[in-house]
């Protein structure tokens, strides 16, 4: 006997990987790199630079979830040693405009939440 799955068990994997993808997109590296790519094209150690304070590691992992969600394209030149260029996909630059606007948001309230953290700490007692 076979059961039809019930609506809401169809929705759950699709929900999961909104979810996922969502955390994704608002990681600080996904930002920045996706920010850093917006300018054209760089190889590995040129992104790095750009990027204050990401280690290679960390950069090498970004920029595999971004190339296996189609975000970044990684091109390889056949050369010694072999060139590794990253760019952002159409998808990737739709998306850039999205994150500009709202790191621009950011940028223009951020006196505004620094003066709130403080009024709300000043209010707080610490937690132990």
């Amino acid at each position: 006997m076979t059961t039809t799955p019930a609506p809401a068990d169809i929705a759950l994997p699709r929900s999961v990987m909104l979810r996922e993808v969502l955390a994704r997109l608002g990681d600080k590296w996904t930002v920045i790199v996706i920010c850093r790519l917006s300018e054209g094209p760089r190889r590995f150690n040129e992104l790095k630079r750009s990027v204050d304070g990401i280690t290679q590691r960390m950069l090498s992992a970004t920029l595999r979830r971004l190339e296996r969600d189609g975000l970044v394209s990684r091109t390889v030149t056949p050369t010694v040693p072999p060139q590794v260029e990253y760019a952002l996909t159409d998808v990737a630059r739709s998306l850039h405009s999205v994150l500009f606007q709202l790191v621009d948001w950011t940028d223009e309230h951020l006196s505004y939440i620094e003066t709130s953290r403080a009024a709300y700490d000043a209010a707080s007692p610490p937690s132990n």
